[in-house]
């Protein structure tokens, strides 16, 4: 379409659109932090509200205190379980030694060693007994530990049980919530849509046209990318209701701006040639020729064979004509011959005129 436009004129169409779309990226950016804060309205509501505070209170607590002592226990067992080791390695380390001494005592067959066997025996009994208490306070601390992690999921089990008391009118709470700010987001961007359907059916022709455009093409971004992706997944009924609110107001418009074009048609082609002729803009009936259109009736402009095409078969507007100085076959709608700059009506060139 800008290709038919004037230089100027094309270039003011550009800066117009710039301008429509710096209005547009202005409201959309004021826009977007409005319906930003709309959830702030009010604060979403908390599984733990709906449930019983005192008992919920107390088994919270009792949570916290079977987390600490499994805490400590966990810790008092690996310090146990070092020392155990610890003393296993003791032990075995001992008994090696031992046994290598053995092997010396029997080699040698001195009986003065006697005595230091029964030492070294002694000491040996001692460090396994050191190992067997180190083994029976890691047992013990396996047990208590078994014993509050047995507690722990009990008291688990309890409040899961106490929350999930609590779930159902959490979730109907929650449905309210999502609904309300669903609402406000709906007020305000159903009016901007409202106002941007407006604008484009009675402010079309304006002057202000550009500004207008910017607010169109930003009640359309509200509408699609802030309402939309914010629909609730189970508000079906609020998803399908907006459509069909939606397609009947599009469907009405379309059908009325339907009737009134075919009227509009009909009344135009009850006109004599020369009338229709008047009502035509030059420029747009020259483009709608350029794609083989008729400018008169709209329907595509029909040939018979070889035969030129000069008026339209389906309204009989004259398409075509020739030059009255030179007999070239031109446009009806230009202005001036394309090959001598005769006038349409038989007037002189521009140049001679200027002349």
């Amino acid at each position: 379409m800008l290709k038919s436009l004037r230089v100027p004129e094309r270039l003011f169409q550009i800066s117009m659109w710039v301008i429509s779309l710096v209005f547009a990226g202005f409201l959309i950016g004021l826009g977007g932090k409005v319906v930003a804060d709309l959830p702030r309205l009010e604060e979403p509501p908390a599984l733990d509200q709906f449930a019983d505070q005192a008992a919920l209170s107390q088994l919270r607590e009792r949570t916290m205190a079977a987390h600490k002592r499994q805490g400590e226990l966990d810790s008092q067992r690996e310090r146990l379980r070092l020392e155990q080791a610890a003393a296993g390695n003791a032990y075995q380390s001992a008994d090696e030694t031992f046994r290598n001494w053995l092997s010396t005592r029997k080699a040698t067959t001195d009986p003065a060693q006697d005595p230091e066997v029964v030492r070294r025996t002694h000491e040996l009994d001692d460090l396994k007994g050191r190992q067997r208490e180190a083994q029976a306070r890691v047992e013990a601390v396996d047990r208590d530990a078994l014993a509050a992690e047995q507690a722990q999921q009990a008291q688990q089990r309890e409040l899961d049980a106490l929350l999930e008391a609590a779930r159902k009118p959490y979730e109907h709470a929650r449905f309210v919530n999502e609904m309300r700010v669903f609402g406000a987001r709906l007020a305000v961007t159903l009016p901007l849509l409202a106002i941007a359907g407006w604008l484009v059916a009675r402010k079309r022709r304006s002057e202000y046209w550009p500004l207008m455009r910017g607010f169109v093409i930003f009640a359309l971004y509200a509408f699609f990318f802030e309402l939309v992706p914010y629909l609730p997944s189970y508000g079906g009924y609020v998803r399908y209701g907006v459509g069909i609110v939606l397609t009947a107001i599009a469907g009405h418009y379309g059908i009325r701006l339907m009737r009134r074009y075919l009227a509009r048609r009909q009344e135009i082609e009850r006109q004599t040639e020369s009338e229709r002729r008047r009502t035509l803009a030059a420029d747009e009936a020259i483009k709608k020729l350029a794609v083989n259109v008729c400018p008169g009736c709209e329907r595509p402009v029909m040939t018979t064979g070889d035969a030129a095409t000069n008026f339209c078969v389906s309204c009989g507007l004259k398409l075509y004509d020739r030059c009255g100085a030179c007999e070239t076959r031109k446009n009806a709608f230009f202005h001036f011959c394309p090959t001598c700059g005769t006038g349409a009506a038989g007037a002189p060139t521009a140049d001679a005129s200027v002349a």
